[in-house]
């Protein structure tokens, strides 16, 4: 009986999930999404602050993403999967070395040099970043006599001054919970996320660099995933070819044998949180919420990590807050909601552009009239704004 019993309430309790509206999913998988990233922030953090090598980190980490990615990739992606080929195989590695490679080292290192929070903040700017790389290339065009192109634009203005405001002018501290963490634990003075005596100027140059790397990733990837649409297995290749480039980086940079070894549990559940958690749940995670609720969603909620961000970095790490990374992080989120305005109402003109096309034929048959010429209305923008599929930092 009591077996009997167990089952029912399994199922009820099976039942209650599935009751769940969709939307309602879609909302709790973003933001456990965002507790997650904002925890790998804070972890990394951590983790530098405790003597990991910047080199060794991300080479644990993809290993440990490519191991979590690869048996779902052969097993999964069977049939959709394209014939490799040496064009595919020099396509992943150059992408590897802008989206792994460039992307998280320079996010380590500007981490190291600034607070989670402002990395996290700086961050809200690649749609826009992405949006101005992708004019630059000629891949998207300015269109200024739309309403969407133009809240594009202001908004990228916004991202670039936000960004430079954080890295030009520090400003006064705001807030400080230094004294009141270290009364509570005195071993906090170890792992303050000001980055106390280190370069912030550079920290966020690097941070820029960080962003600049993954715009540029997201505008090259596009293309590639038309030929070759197997999304995990796309990632487990520069997983791949990203453990390659960080260990030959590694046989220059990183000659102390010692740095290869995890020195204590904090390390190595910073190591597996950033692995597992970071780059392998939260990849699943987001691909399921694009497919659901379209890329514009995921990006809605990117500065709510930011937010929980400087909760998690207040708290663990005593971090404090400056006028010049808070000024600069309200231009950047208020530049990322203008530009992720324009990406809808661009999809709304190419929506009404569909609907004309199709009824335009309809129209000609009952007139028995020559059809009139088909709106064309282009997009602004011809490569995704946002990412399909992400390898984050």
């Amino acid at each position: 009986m009591a077996d009997g019993g167990g089952a029912v309430q399994a199922k009820r309790t099976m039942g209650g999930l599935l009751a769940i509206p969709e939307k309602m999913q879609l909302h709790l998988a973003m933001l456990t999404l965002q507790f997650g990233y904002a925890g790998f922030h804070v972890v990394s953090r951590a983790a530098l602050n405790m003597g990991i090598s910047k080199i060794v980190f991300p080479v644990y980490r993809n290993i440990l993403a490519l191991l979590l990615l690869l048996p779902f990739a052969y097993f999964l992606e069977k049939k959709e999967r394209p014939p490799i080929s040496f064009s595919f195989l020099l396509q992943f590695f150059l992408l590897a070395v802008v989206g792994i490679t460039a992307n998280q080292g320079f996010y380590l290192l500007g981490l190291d040099n600034t607070s989670p929070t402002f990395a996290s903040a700086i961050q809200n700017s690649v749609p826009a970043i992405t949006f101005l790389m992708a004019v630059i290339l000629r891949l998207e065009k300015v269109r200024l006599d739309r309403k969407d192109g133009i809240s594009k634009v202001i908004g990228t203005l916004l991202c670039v001054a936000g960004a430079s405001v954080i890295t030009l002018y520090k400003g006064p501290t705001i807030y400080s919970p230094g004294p009141h963490l270290t009364r509570r634990n005195p071993a906090a003075l170890l792992a303050l996320g000001d980055a106390a005596g280190k370069n912030w100027t550079l920290g966020c140059i690097f941070l820029i660099g960080h962003c600049l790397s993954w715009s540029g990733w997201l505008v090259l990837q596009a293309p590639i995933l038309k030929k070759y649409p197997a999304k995990l297995s796309f990632t487990s290749y520069q997983c791949f070819f990203g453990i390659l480039q960080f260990l030959i980086i590694a046989l220059f940079c990183e000659r102390d044998p010692q740095a290869w070894l995890v020195h204590s549990g904090a390390e190595l559940f910073s190591v597996f949180y950033a692995g597992v958690v970071a780059s392998g749940i939260a990849f699943a995670v987001q691909i399921w919420c694009i497919q659901k609720g379209g890329p514009v969603f995921v990006a809605v909620y990117q500065p709510v990590q930011t937010l929980v961000v400087a909760i998690m970095a207040s708290f663990a790490l005593g971090e404090e807050f400056y006028l010049g990374g808070i000024i600069g992080a309200v231009l950047i989120i208020a530049g990322l909601y203008l530009v992720l305005w324009g990406k809808n109402q661009e999809r709304k003109f190419i929506t009404a552009a569909a609907a004309v096309n199709s009824t335009a034929p309809e129209q000609s048959n009952i007139n028995r009239s020559p059809p009139p010429p088909a709106v064309q209305i282009k997009p602004s923008l011809t490569q995704p704004l946002l990412p399909q599929s992400t390898e984050t930092v």
